[in-house]
């Protein structure tokens, strides 16, 4: 029997036995979870890590630590996520229009059945992570006024204390010894800190903020914080925020002295100074106890010439006032200007002599501290000064001997004469 409806034929007997093999039987049909998961499984299996270019929109960062954003080019979307983990090990700040290369697996998540991106790595394109996150901290930085050249302070002239933060076993701490030993006699409080790798950013903040407690009467006058030079990835500690900001907050000015002449870090604009190396740091940290002796023994001999040019010019003065009043008022002033000169004139020579006496003060005081400070009143204190019997060169490291060197060694009360028969670096 064959089965009409209006004027169509179904073209069906439905006397004959049943042939679609899909109404023979009952199928057997996935569960969504199922499908799901089997697509997931295509995908992992069939594309596993994979590079991919695109700009970044909807970024989204929540308290848990994951990041949450979409890449996009012209003619597609794919969303993707940055999970704790790797989130943390981001050198920048992503944001909405950032173009990047993102690495990472994609899979799908089932609760939406939506195919994404689980990124593992994600980079600026054309441009590193870490030039990314050194331009954006120096913009966040510039913004709040950590740069500004009114807040910069003047380094003291005349330093008696110096702090340092740097490694304790680096070439910059022995560079800076030797100049600052060569150039003044100071004390120096040294804070070891590592100065790369995870962890040492936080180390230079602490050593910095450290120094800042240290007492009055003995905190340091200047501090400088630096290491020697190294690639961008061996300075980046004081790139990080954390040490930019505990440069800010000292009470004590800050010398930075990071790396080359040619190297600049965070740490740079946001301290009083910038040195070009370590070496230039010690330089500019103290002065030379030699020209300072000159230049004292200078000002030391112009101070009665000085003084009598006053004097004279106050003559002078004094003269051309009187004539003034002598040409106008002949009568009526006469009196009235004897009596005012011998005024200025009672009131001007015990000027003269209390400007004389403190300024010799002044420089008793000065010269008393340098003599203090000297090499012959430390050794009187029970340090020696060493060198080189052969050139005179003060020894201030042991690269600076050889094995067979003859060294003169100066103590209170005369000169040790010695031979080096072995030298041993510190650790060895």
């Amino acid at each position: 029997m064959r089965t009409r409806f209006g004027l169509f034929d179904t073209g069906i007997d439905q006397t004959a036995p049943e042939k679609d093999p899909i109404l023979k039987t009952k199928p057997k049909a996935w569960t969504v979870t199922q499908l799901t998961r089997q697509i997931r499984d295509s995908i992992e299996r069939g594309f596993g890590a994979v590079w991919v270019e695109g700009e970044i929109s909807n970024f989204k960062s929540f308290n848990s630590g994951h990041c949450y954003f979409t890449l996009k080019d012209d003619g597609a979307q794919l969303p993707a996520v940055l999970w704790r983990t790797a989130a943390e090990r981001l050198r920048f700040i992503p944001e909405d229009g950032t173009k990047v290369l993102a690495f990472g697996r994609l899979t799908v998540y089932e609760p939406r059945g939506q195919y994404q991106m689980n990124v593992e790595r994600l980079e600026p394109l054309g441009i590193g992570d870490l030039a990314a996150a050194f331009e954006q901290l120096k913009r966040k930085l510039a913004s709040e006024g950590l740069f500004d050249p009114v807040r910069k302070r003047l380094l003291p002239q005349y330093p008696q204390r110096i702090g340092i933060v740097t490694s304790p076993t680096g070439a910059a701490i022995q560079d800076l010894m030797k100049v600052i030993f060569g150039r003044w006699p100071v004390e120096i409080i040294l804070a070891g800190v590592r100065v790369q790798g995870d962890g040492a950013a936080g180390e230079i903040a602490e050593a910095i903020q450290l120094m800042n407690r240290i007492q009055s009467v003995n905190r340091p006058e200047v501090l400088i914080v630096g290491r020697g030079g190294g690639s961008l990835e061996d300075l980046w500690a004081f790139n990080e925020e954390v040490v930019a900001r505990a440069i800010a907050a000292s009470k004590i000015p800050v010398i930075s002295a990071v790396g080359h002449e040619v190297d600049f870090t965070i740490a740079d604009f946001v301290a009083d100074v910038r040195a070009a190396t370590p070496s230039h740091a010690g330089e500019m940290a103290v002065p030379r106890i030699d020209e300072t002796i000159v230049r004292i023994q200078g000002l030391h001999a112009a101070l009665p010439a000085a003084l009598l040019r006053r004097v004279e010019i106050a003559r002078q003065r004094m003269k051309a006032i009187e004539q003034s009043y002598a040409f106008r008022h002949p009568e009526q002033r006469v009196a009235a200007l004897g009596q005012r000169m011998d005024d200025l004139s009672s009131r001007l020579l015990p000027a003269l002599e209390r400007f004389v006496h403190s300024a010799r003060k002044r420089a008793d005081a000065l010269a008393g501290h340098l003599e203090s400070l000297s090499p012959l009143k430390i050794v009187e204190r029970g340090y020696t000064v060493t060198s080189r019997e052969r050139d005179g060169k003060l020894v201030a490291s042991v690269q600076d001997v050889a094995e067979g060197d003859v060294l003169s060694t100066g103590v209170r009360d005369g000169v040790i004469l010695s031979r080096v028969e072995r030298v041993k670096p510190s650790g060895s």
